[in-house]
């Protein structure tokens, strides 16, 4: 077996599951990773994937954003504030689903997630203070065909500038149902750490 990604490794340096039984094809391990020097509305973050086939490690890292657009920022639609996804692990928490009943992306059903509220309506992201936790529909979903501004794209989701990407990412996630039975996802969100 080949070595375990960097990604994978700082991972497992946190304290998280990591998915690498040679055995298994197809057991994903779903990340996103933070820019340390992220603005807000930009595609400046990077969601991805690393699993094993043929006792091969895998990997697709896509560019995304982890953090709410600017028009949430400035616009909360929860009275606490806009949802900013905390780092962590989120066992099994994603499915396969419909995104606002319009397409195939990964839903927020089967476990609840920790954000925290940036209330103060202005274009910095706040990655601090008050943790709120439960079902908000932290959803893994794309932008438009070629975005180039978060704008209302993301609430709080994990969002994936191009359409394409998330197709890749949807076949990837229905290869392992089909080959492994398993039908929730776990997400981990990471800090840049380098």
């Amino acid at each position: 077996m080949t070595m375990i990604p960097p990604v994978l490794a700082h991972m497992k340096t946190l304290g998280h599951k990591v998915f690498d039984d040679p055995k298994l094809d197809y057991d994903l391990n779903l990340f996103g990773i933070r820019n340390s020097n992220g603005k807000a509305n930009s595609f400046d973050d990077f969601i991805g994937v690393f699993y094993l086939w043929d006792r091969t490690w895998r990997g697709h890292f896509w560019p995304g954003t982890v953090d709410p657009g600017l028009h949430w920022l400035e616009n909360p639609s929860n009275v606490k504030g806009t949802a900013v996804l905390c780092p962590g692990q989120y066992p099994g928490a994603y499915e396969i689903g419909k995104h606002r009943g319009k397409y195939d992306a990964l839903v927020q059903t089967n476990a609840p997630v920790k954000v925290w509220r940036d209330p103060n309506r202005d274009k910095h992201i706040d990655t601090w203070g008050e943790v709120d936790e439960g079902f908000f529909g932290i959803n893994i979903h794309k932008a438009g065909k070629v975005s180039t501004k978060v704008d209302k794209w993301s609430a709080g989701c994990q969002v994936l500038r191009y359409e394409n990407d998330l197709d890749e990412l949807i076949e990837l996630c229905r290869k392992q149902v089909r080959i492994n039975g398993w039908e929730t996802f776990t997400y981990t969100l990471l800090d840049q750490w380098w």
